[in-house]
């Protein structure tokens, strides 16, 4: 029996080694020349990268193991919507040839589209249809189709992405853009993985937390967030995590990533604010990762901090990677929200937001998808 139980933990082991060394979805891994580099941000320290405070705590492997098989075998009612969720279809040519007011597209998640100032960027791409290294490893989002097949976008000038997990870093959403996209703007070190997947390195530009960089008129300000990186168990924090501000002539918006709630937010807001829009994390918390997801009504209260005209939540409505209800998120946020007088916005998945019309009233579309 115990002969038997080594040798399945071998084949466990070794079945694990060749799929992370040879499967690309796990993308690259920083070498000994590049850790060099990055330990000049104040950001490293002991051969990874570290929040202000000390999180997220180390599990134990059986500490990992409970927690796994909480998630797995729990039934959480109303977990994913009762049938597949309708997305309000974009045309091709009108994104192309749009030259309207800023406005932006939400494509569940984290995902957007945002055009302004002329440019078409996107921020954390996600259009695969399971948030893990290979379909076999996750469920299916929650709508079939999205706004707009990822073949059909127009030319991209700029790609950001806050971190390098899987459901805000996709590798087949990277392959299918990467020869539509002029230039990727990235927290320090995930640049490894998009080189992993062919891109150029002079088309990718790190950040550290603080700095900024521009694009014709725009400019991108990598800012802090307070969670953690790693696309398999040996490289955690290996790369940096972020949130992003984006300033035009006439707009500012703060993208917040995924983050547990801390003071940079009011950092942020004092540095950079007021914001147009904050699109705030908003989903996929537990209070036994409160510091690395907000919970709801932090979401609202960040949307204050950061000084946001207006608060769209998101980091909901695409993903069951929680064990909340799939409209928790939206319910507790909006009635915080009325609490703290804070605009919220609510667009159903692939409807256009006019940055200039952010006071629009939205239907609480997710009622009609229970």
């Amino acid at each position: 029996m115990f002969i038997s139980i080594i040798g399945l933990v071998v084949i466990v082991a070794v079945a694990y080694i060749l799929f992370v060394n040879f499967y690309p979805s796990f993308g690259g891994d920083i070498s000994k020349e590049r850790q060099d580099e990055l330990s000049e941000s104040i950001n490293y320290k002991d051969g990874q990268f570290v929040n202000k405070k000390d999180v997220p705590e180390e599990l134990s492997f059986m500490e990992t193991l409970k927690l796994a098989r909480h998630f797995f075998f729990t039934e959480v009612p109303d977990g994913r919507p009762k049938e597949n969720i309708e997305v309000h279809k974009i045309d091709s040519i009108n994104v192309a040839q749009y030259l309207g007011h800023s406005r932006l597209i939400w494509f569940g998640h984290s995902a957007f589209l945002l055009q302004l100032a002329g440019k078409n960027l996107l921020i954390d791409p996600m259009f695969g249809q399971v948030a893990a290294p290979h379909d076999w490893l996750g469920s299916d989002r929650f709508n079939e189709d999205m706004p707009i097949p990822i073949e059909q976008l127009p030319k991209i000038d700029a790609v950001l992405i806050s971190h390098d997990h899987y459901d805000h870093l996709d590798y087949g959403s990277i392959k299918k853009l990467k020869d539509k996209v002029d230039r990727f703007y990235v927290p320090l070190g995930v640049g490894v993985h998009l080189e992993a997947w062919g891109i150029e390195s002079e088309r990718i530009k790190e950040l550290d937390w603080w700095q900024d960089t521009s694009l014709d008129g725009l400019t991108f300000v990598c800012t802090p967030a307070q969670h953690f990186s790693g696309r398999k168990f040996n490289n955690r924090q290996s790369t940096l995590w972020a949130s992003w501000v984006i300033i035009s002539e006439t707009e500012r918006i703060f993208f917040s990533g995924d983050s547990g709630y801390a003071p940079h937010f009011e950092e942020i807001g004092t540095k950079y604010g007021p914001f147009d829009l904050a699109m705030m994390e908003c989903g996929q918390y537990n209070e036994r990762w409160a510091d690395i997801h907000m919970m709801p009504e932090e979401t609202a209260q960040a949307g204050i901090d950061v000084r946001a005209k207006a608060l769209m939540p998101i980091h909901w409505g695409a993903f069951k990677l929680a064990l909340h209800s799939w409209t928790d998120p939206i319910q507790r946020v909006m009635k915080k929200g009325k609490t703290l007088d804070i605009t919220i916005v609510t667009p159903r998945i692939g409807q256009p937001v006019v940055l200039k019309d952010t006071l629009d009233v939205y239907d609480n579309w997710w009622n009609e998808e229970k």
